[in-house]
């Protein structure tokens, strides 16, 4: 068993031990039978959330009405959840109320898909009611139950089932498939912010294609912020990218791109995106467009730093098909040549050339310094104020 499973097995064994039932459930689980790392591991058990607080010493309330205890124990947390049941969901994202219970697989019918609703003992022996396993290893993301009453239940589901299709490259059980188109509109009342949590995932993972191709044949696309009007674009994007190419703000730049700088501020800002990301977006595509037109050098680098040049020098190498590796090495080497990295390190200030001029301030003196920029990276003056004035004043 591996390590974050071992440390969590004594927490089961006190869970245990006071005469309740424990398991490990949920990502965790499902991660450990893809064979991938695992970082943290959920607890569920028969125990209430004060009958958990009872057993263990330190613990925080971290989402009790919900049945949730966050455990103190031995140096690391962990989140145990009480066995639950859930009422009626009233806005298409959370149950009005939820109950106790004391069955396991009761609390494991009420989980969006099959590979999520197995548990596992601190022994390492699999409770798995609703067939999860073989579809895990069929490939298979399918719905707990009807799958038109978990996407009613929380309309965000049908979104997760297209991030497990980016993250994972499972094919849609038929039955879950047809449902997604059914029930796409319900995704109207779900929140920007929990969309584009998704989304962002979905664009980042190993089979973007795969994925965004079930967000426009089941019309998923169309409850997406702004994105009614691009279907065509959003798939160029997914054929462009590669597994693990590009990060989230140069994801988003390229999607700039395919859909057009003259649409894109209504579509960012429906995003509801960071003015911090959207800044970054931006500069990314004129460091792109700029891309198109020349090859890199010296002063083009420089203008637009290193992280911004890599990431638009990352997008023209898919867009156009070139190896990675090789113009990325390019960009490096350029940067390490840059006698200068920014205009803090120039020798010379606005100061000094209103000195050495004895004239009031105005454009002149950002145009005299981005003058004086090119210069001394191009070579022909030293970074040194004597030098700088001899050669701006000779």
């Amino acid at each position: 068993m591996k390590p974050p499973f071992k440390k969590a097995a004594r927490v089961i064994e006190k869970i245990e031990q006071a005469g309740f039932e424990a398991y490990f459930v949920g990502g965790s689980v499902r991660d450990l039978l893809l064979g991938k790392e695992i970082n943290d591991v959920d607890i569920a058990t028969s125990a209430t959330p004060e009958e958990v607080k009872r057993i263990f010493p330190h613990t925080v309330d971290v989402g009790i009405e919900h049945g949730t205890v966050l455990v103190l124990e031995g140096g690391e947390s962990y989140e145990i959840t009480t066995f639950r049941t859930e009422g009626e969901y009233v806005d298409f994202r959370r149950p009005k109320e939820v109950s106790f219970v004391r069955s396991l697989t009761e609390d494991l019918k009420r989980r969006d898909f099959t590979i999520n609703a197995i548990a596992m003992t601190k022994e390492g022996e699999f409770v798995d009611p609703f067939g999860g396993k073989e579809d895990l290893e069929k490939g298979i993301l399918r719905t707990v139950g009807k799958p038109e009453e978990r996407f009613s239940e929380d309309a965000l589901r049908m979104l997760r089932a297209a991030r497990f299709v980016s993250q994972l490259g499972f094919a849609v059980e038929e039955n879950t498939y047809r449902a997604l188109k059914e029930s796409a509109p319900l995704l109207k009342h779900i929140a920007v912010e929990r969309k584009l949590a998704e989304f962002t995932k979905i664009m980042t993972g190993d089979h973007v294609k795969k994925a965004c191709e079930v967000l426009v044949s089941r019309d998923l696309y169309r409850y997406l912020p702004n994105m009614e009007a691009f279907p065509g674009q959003l798939l160029k994007a997914a054929e462009i990218l590669r597994p693990g190419a590009l990060d989230e703000t140069e994801v988003w730049a390229l999607l700039f791109l395919v859909i057009r700088k003259e649409n894109c501020p209504r579509f960012l800002k429906e995003w509801r995106l960071p003015t911090k990301k959207i800044k970054e977006i931006y500069r990314i595509y004129d460091a792109f467009h700029d891309r198109l037109s020349k090859e890199w050098d010296l002063y083009g680098v420089y203008t637009y730093g290193l992280e911004t040049s890599l990431s638009a020098e990352k997008i023209h190498s898919l867009w156009n098909g070139e190896e990675l590796d090789k113009q990325l090495a390019r960009v490096r080497e350029l940067y390490e040549k840059l006698p200068i990295k920014s205009r803090k390190e120039l020798q010379v200030n606005g100061n000094d050339l209103l000195l050495w001029k004895n004239k009031g301030g105005g454009k002149w003196v950002e145009e005299d310094l981005r003058r004086i920029e090119k210069a001394v990276i191009s070579g022909e003056v030293e970074n040194d104020k004597r030098s700088i004035k001899e050669w701006l004043m000779p």
